[in-house]
């Protein structure tokens, strides 16, 4: 049975969202099915219709009253394509698809489809992504948050499908070739013979940089020549928040053992010369689509025992699970890694995997197309 599908979410640049809608249109494509995508444009667009999918601009990313001006349009749309799904990725154009898909005859109009991506405050607002005929949540944490918070969500309608990762680009055992290691070596020669930790991500509050610091002095004060390594951008609005790390740095005597390495587009093979992968989010995350990556390749993980990420670890790498804010414990585990007294994250495969994820997904597809209650 071929389908056809319209997912819809604001843009198409950068993030989990983003990257999640074209994996799966390109995956609908190549399978046979007609995948298009509604949003207001972005970087990801020409890749998304490399890959036999179908891009239709709308300005549906707005967080404004007069973005309600694109249910009429977006209702003859659908009323012309007459897609079977329609799949809802984000709040604005969640609420314009399903103030359109409400208006229609419920004899003719598609199945509706929500993903719940993340821990969404909860509102009336937010309350549009658990409206859909099968609502699919990226974790087990958000399944609970569903549940918890919106009990006119019916639990047996939703369905739990985690991302997934490409095991061709994140393969057991990763190394960098001799020319990245090479310049690694040039570019960073002070990590010689030190055990390294990295924290990837965003240089904000919420990411546990301040943590990261003073557990890496910690580690030092328990005998280990440790050195901590930063990856991530940082806003404009966030240099303040950058100053205050770099002044905790100071005050810490870890200014030749703390370094902040920027923007990298070359995480993965980062992650694959640390000895430890570190997640210290302040607030819990629906999944933890990084961690996922560094166990993959086989780099061990400490982190926060809550939400996505503690899911993981509990899966693949318990021994990484640290209760938020513990910093004896995480210094403990993290010491346990680096003296070689821990098993190996265990490999990585369904649900975690990128086929696996798109796979379940079409399956949801395909139980309401079959007339499914």
């Amino acid at each position: 049975m071929k389908l056809k599908i319209l997912q819809i979410l604001p843009a198409l640049d950068a993030g989990g969202v983003e990257r999640g809608t074209l994996e799966v249109a390109s995956f609908l494509a190549r399978e046979g099915h007609e995948a298009w995508v509604i949003s207001n444009g972005g970087r990801l667009v020409p890749a998304l219709e490399h890959s036999g999918a179908r891009h239709v601009a709308m300005p549906v990313h707005r967080k404004h009253p007069a973005t309600l001006l694109q249910v009429r349009p977006l209702r003859r749309l659908i009323e012309r394509e007459r897609p079977d799904i329609l799949h809802l990725r984000s709040r604005v154009p969640a609420w314009i698809a399903w103030l359109a898909w409400r208006g229609m005859d419920p004899r003719t109009r598609p199945r509706l489809v929500t993903t719940v991506h993340g821990f969404y405050s909860v509102n009336r607002y937010s309350a549009v992504m658990t409206r859909g005929e099968r609502v699919i949540a990226v974790s087990e944490s958000i399944r609970r948050y569903i549940t918890d918070h919106y009990p006119q969500a019916d639990p047996s309608c939703i369905r739990v499908i985690p991302r997934g990762i490409e095991p061709d680009r994140y393969p057991r055992g990763f190394r960098p070739d001799a020319a990245w290691l090479d310049e690694w070596r040039r570019a960073q020669p002070h990590l010689e013979r030190r055990r390294t930790l990295l924290l990837p991500g965003r240089i904000t509050r919420l990411k546990g940089h301040e943590d990261f610091i003073r557990l890496v002095a910690a580690l030092r004060k328990g005998g280990h020549d440790a050195h901590g390594l930063v990856a991530g951008d940082v806003h404009e609005k966030k240099r303040a928040y950058l100053a205050e790390l770099h002044a905790l740095v100071e005050r810490l005597g870890m200014k030749d053992h703390i370094t902040f390495l920027g923007h990298r587009a070359d995480v993965r093979e980062v992650m694959a010369v640390s000895d430890i992968v570190c997640a210290l989010s302040q607030q819990p995350e629906s999944f933890g689509r990084t961690v996922l990556e560094a166990l993959a390749i086989g780099r061990p993980v400490v982190g926060y025992d809550c939400g996505g990420v503690g899911e993981l670890l509990g899966a693949l790498f318990p021994a990484g699970r640290v209760t938020p804010g513990d910093a004896s414990g995480w210094v403990a585990a993290a010491d346990r890694i680096l003296r070689g007294s821990c098993d190996a994250p265990l490999p990585v495969g369904a649900p975690f995997l990128l086929d696996s994820m798109c796979r379940a997904t079409l399956d949801v597809y395909r139980e309401l197309a079959e007339g499914g209650r």
